[in-house]
């Protein structure tokens, strides 16, 4: 049950009939791990303790950098050095001091992810290398947790969600392999920072549609900052996928 105060600050959203109390209910319920405090986490982990959701853990292993600061909006140049799991944790508790923060500063890797996803409700993955991703993917088809992937470079944004709990479920894997290469580092090619801002605040959202109930997988949607214009691409379980395939033996 919710008090008085609760109630008021979640007031704007409980009036939204998709939302609603067994909505709201289901948010503070939910335990949700961020992987990545970058750009993409920064208004991802706003909007979601806003919201309410009960437990955020924030991961990564990465300082705060003068860099950082043009897209990663929840930081201020006080905490240039700090790490930035513990930075963004302590700007997510002045938001809104009822949701539990908790900061990992730890490297995402697959010893780590065994613990931490199978503790998760959902994932967001908001990180920025494809080694990382497919280890936070075989994770979540382990666990049958469901994933909230984005991505942004330069002009160009990408958010899918896989619902892994649903057995047909496409995997990140079944869209672009087990490979690792191509990685592009924003210091490499650049970012507009509306650009990472609009696909992590619209990875909060899928998370807060999933948390209460909808339905949103099978599909990746593609953002062009150049013309503010969306595309979406229907996606499908790959049969022969290593990671989550009809034929793959879950090893």
């Amino acid at each position: 049950m919710f008090n008085d105060e609760q109630l008021e600050r979640y007031s704007r959203q409980l009036m939204v009939d998709e939302l609603d109390l067994a909505g709201q209910e289901a948010l503070a319920a939910a335990r949700v791990l961020i992987a990545g405090c970058g750009g993409l986490a920064n208004p991802a982990a706003l909007y979601l303790a806003g919201a309410g959701v009960g437990r955020l853990v924030l991961a990564d292993d990465d300082r705060v950098e003068v860099s950082n600061l043009h897209r990663q909006v929840a930081f201020r140049g006080g905490q240039v050095n700090q790490f930035k799991a513990e930075a963004l944790r302590d700007q997510l508790q002045q938001l809104n001091p009822e949701v539990d923060v908790r900061a990992a500063v730890v490297r995402v890797d697959d010893a780590w992810l065994e613990v931490a996803v199978a503790e998760a409700t959902l994932v967001l993955d908001c990180t920025d290398n494809f080694v990382t991703r497919q280890a936070i993917n075989r994770a979540c088809v382990r666990y049958r947790k469901p994933l909230v992937s984005g991505a942004a470079i330069r002009m160009d944004g990408q958010l899918a969600v896989f619902d892994l709990r649903a057995p047909e479920a496409p995997c990140y894997a079944c869209v672009y392999g087990e490979g690792t290469d191509g990685d592009l580092a924003c210091n490499q090619a650049g970012i507009v920072g509306p650009v990472v801002g609009t696909v992590g605040t619209l990875q909060a959202l899928a998370a807060i549609r999933v948390l209460s109930g909808a339905q949103l997988g099978g599909k990746l949607h593609l953002f062009d900052g150049r013309s503010l214009d969306w595309r979406q691409v229907t996606l499908r379980q790959d049969p022969g996928c290593a990671v989550c395939g009809t034929n793959h033996d879950g090893e």
